[in-house]
C-alpha cells in the first residue's frame, strides 16, 4: 500500500491484507472471506467518517476566511482546498466505478448481500490484470491514477510530501528482498490469483490511502488561513518574590497571581540574555549574571529583553516584547586564614575562600598571578605557592571570575637556632661543666609557626664543635650532622678556662610536599667557657 505516515489501524489493516494475500494460493475458507467482507465494510465506513470530517474542516475554513473580510491570499488558499477536495472526489469515483463494474463482471450480488462469486479468483484477475500475459486490465490504469493524484496533493504546499500510492514490489519493504515476489508489478502483487472479495478490500483501502491524502493537505491549508484563536485553557498558580533570601529582621515581599496559557499555540520565545526553555507555553530564562563597573554600594543595574511570538495562520506573526531590570550584586569574597595580608615566597599558603553570596551555587575554580595553585581538599580550600614578589588570585564561580585579590609576598624569617645542655639554653654567660652532650635544634620565627605549619619544620644537619686552650685546640673541630652531639671525650680532656667553641654549619627546612630545602641561617659562632 501507499508509504508514508499510516494510523495504527491502517497498519494493521495492511498486515491482515498481506497475511491473507499469503493465503490464497490454500482453499480459502468461509471464515476466511467472512474476515475480508469485514474489512471491506470497516473501511468503507472509516473513509466516508474521514471525509465528513474534512468536508466540515473546509467549511469552518470558509467561515473563518469570511469572518477575516474575505483576504485575497486566504480566498486563494480557499481555492486549493477546493481543488484538493474535487481531485479527491474525482479519485474516489474512479475507484467506487472499478468496484463496481468488478461485482458485475464476476456476476453481481445475491439477495443476502454476498457476492455471487466471491471465491472466485480467475474472474478477478482478468479483469483487474488481463487476460495472462497482456497486463491490460483496469488495476494498471488504477496504478497510473493513483500515483498522478499522489503528485498532484503533493502541489499544495512545500510542507506537504504525498508518498506515491501504488508501488510495485521491488518498491515495498516487506517484498523487495523477496526473489519470489519481487518481480511482481503493481496489478499482480495486489490482485493476482485474488478472491472477488479480497480485492473488494483491497480497493477500500487505496480509497482510505486516498481519503487520508486529502485529510492531510485540507488540514494544512487550513492552519494557513485565518488568525489564530487564543484559548486560555491551562490556569497556573505563581508566586514572584522580591528575594529569596532575606537577612533576620527585615521584611519578606511577594506576588502571588494566576497565569493563563493556551494549548492550542506553541509560542516561540527568545531573549537577549540567551536561549529561551519553553514547557507547556511557559518559558524560562536561565543565565549567570556578569559583573561590571558597580557603583560605590556594589550594585550594576542591567536588563534584558525578550520576545514572544505567535504565528498567526497567515503566516504572520503577533509579537509580544518585555523588558526586565535586574540588579547585580557584586560578590565579596572571604578568605579565611590565619594571617591574609600577606603569603609566604615558595610556601604552601592554605587559603580557604568563599563567597557567601552565591551559597549552594558556587562552585568556585581558581588562577594565579605570580603563584602556582593547588586543589586543596574541599572545594573552597586552595594552596597558592607564591613565585614573585606579588601574587593576584583569580576567584571562579562555574567559569565565571568572581573577584581578583592581591597579595603581598614575604620571604620567610630566619629560623632561630638553640644550643641545648640537658634541655635547656646553653648558658653562654656564665659558662660551666664541660657537658657530656649537646644538642643544636632549629625553630621556625613564631610568627609563622600558626601561619604555615607545613612550612616551618627545620632541622641542623651540620654543625661543629671544639676543644681550646688558649689559641691551641685540644680537640679539632669536629662535625656532627645529627641534632644530638656526644662530647664524653671533650670532657674528659677539658680543663678549666678551655672553650668549646660551637659553629652552626647548615639548616635545612621540609616544606609542605616534604621536599627538604636549603636555609640561610646567619648563626654567629658561640665559645662556652668552661669554669670547673
Amino acid at each position: 500500500m501507499a508509504g508514508g505516515k499510516q494510523t495504527p489501524r491502517q497498519a494493521m489493516i495492511n498486515m491482515m491484507y498481506l497475511v491473507l494475500t499469503c493465503l490464497l494460493a490454500l482453499q480459502v475458507s468461509n471464515t476466511v472471506l467472512e474476515k475480508f467482507y469485514y474489512m471491506d465494510d470497516s473501511l468503507r465506513y472509516a473513509n466516508g467518517l474521514a471525509r465528513e470530517a474534512t468536508n466540515k474542516t473546509l467549511e469552518g475554513m470558509k467561515a473563518q476566511v469570511a469572518k477575516e473580510g474575505n483576504k485575497p491570499k486566504d480566498l486563494a488558499i480557499i481555492a486549493q482546498a477546493e481543488e484538493a477536495k474535487a481531485k479527491t472526489s474525482e479519485m474516489m469515483d474512479f475507484i467506487e466505478k472499478i468496484r463496481k463494474d468488478l461485482i458485475e463482471y464476476t456476476g453481481g450480488m445475491k439477495d443476502d448481500g454476498k457476492y455471487v462469486d466471491e471465491k472466485n479468483y480467475d474472474k478477478s484477475t482478468t479483469f483487474l490484470i488481463g487476460p495472462e500475459g497482456s497486463k491490460n486490465g483496469k488495476a494498471y490504469e488504477l496504478k497510473k491514477r493513483l500515483n498522478e493524484f499522489a503528485e498532484k496533493m503533493s502541489t499544495y504546499d512545500k510542507e506537504i510530501q504525498i508518498a506515491k500510492i501504488a508501488l510495485d514490489a521491488k518498491e515495498m519493504p516487506r517484498f523487495k528482498n523477496d526473489g519470489n515476489q519481487n518481480h511482481k508489478d503493481f496489478a499482480q502483487i495486489n490482485f493476482e490469483r485474488t478472491p472477488l472479495v479480497a480485492c473488494l478490500a483491497i480497493l477500500s483501502q487505496f480509497q482510505s490511502d486516498v481519503v487520508r491524502a486529502e485529510s492531510d493537505v485540507i488540514k494544512k491549508l487550513s492552519s494557513k488561513v485565518g488568525g489564530v484563536e487564543i484559548k486560555f485553557d491551562r490556569i497556573n498558580a505563581m508566586v514572584s518574590a522580591e528575594s529569596k533570601i532575606v537577612a533576620a529582621g527585615t521584611k519578606y515581599r511577594a506576588t502571588m497571581f494566576l497565569a493563563a496559557s493556551a494549548s492550542n499555540i506553541a509560542p516561540q520565545m527568545s531573549s537577549t540574555a540567551g536561549p529561551v526553555k519553553v514547557e507547556n507555553g511557559i518559558g524560562t530564562v536561565e543565565f549567570t549574571a556578569q559583573g561590571g563597573n558597580y557603583d560605590k554600594d556594589g550594585n550594576l543595574k542591567k536588563s534584558w529583553e525578550g520576545t514572544i511570538k505567535i504565528k498567526k495562520a497567515d503566516g504572520e506573526d503577533t509579537v509580544f516584547r518585555v523588558k526586565e531590570e535586574y540588579i547585580v550584586a557584586k560578590p565579596v569574597v572571604d578568605i579565611q586564614a590565619a594571617n591574609v595580608s600577606a603569603l609566604y615566597f615558595q610556601c604552601g599558603n592554605e587559603l580557604k575562600v568563599n563567597v557567601p553570596a552565591l551559597g549552594a551555587a558556587y562552585n568556585p575554580s581558581f588562577q594565579a598571578e605570580g603563584a602556582e595553585v593547588i586543589k586543596g581538599a574541599s572545594k573552597s580550600e586552595v594552596i597558592v605557592v607564591p613565585t614573585a614578589n606579588k601574587v593576584v588570585l583569580k576567584v571562579f564561580s562555574d567559569g565565571n571570575l568572581i573577584e581578583p585579590k592581591e597579595f603581598k609576598v614575604k620571604l620567610l624569617p630566619e629560623p632561630k637556632v638553640e644550643i641545648l645542655n640537658g634541655g635547656k639554653p646553653l648558658d653562654v654567660k656564665n659558662g660551666g661543666a664541660c657537658p657530656n652532650s649537646l644538642k643544636a635544634r632549629a625553630l621556625g620565627d613564631p610568627s609563622i609557626r600558626d601561619v604555615i605549619p607545613k612550612d616551618a619544620n627545620y632541622r641542623v644537619t651540620e654543625w661543629t664543635v671544639m676543644l681550646v686552650r688558649g689559641r691551641r685546640p685540644i680537640i679539632p673541630e669536629r662535625k656532627f650532622t645529627t641534632e644530638e652531639a656526644n662530647l664524653a671525650d671533650f670532657r674528659a680532656q677539658a680543663k678549666e678556662g678551655d672553650r668549646l667553641i660551637i659553629e652552626v654549619k647548615q639548616v635545612k627546612r621540609r616544606n609542605y610536599k616534604g621536599d627538604i630545602l636549603d636555609v640561610k641561617a646567619n648563626v654567629d659562632a658561640i665559645s662556652f667557657q668552661i669554669t670547673q
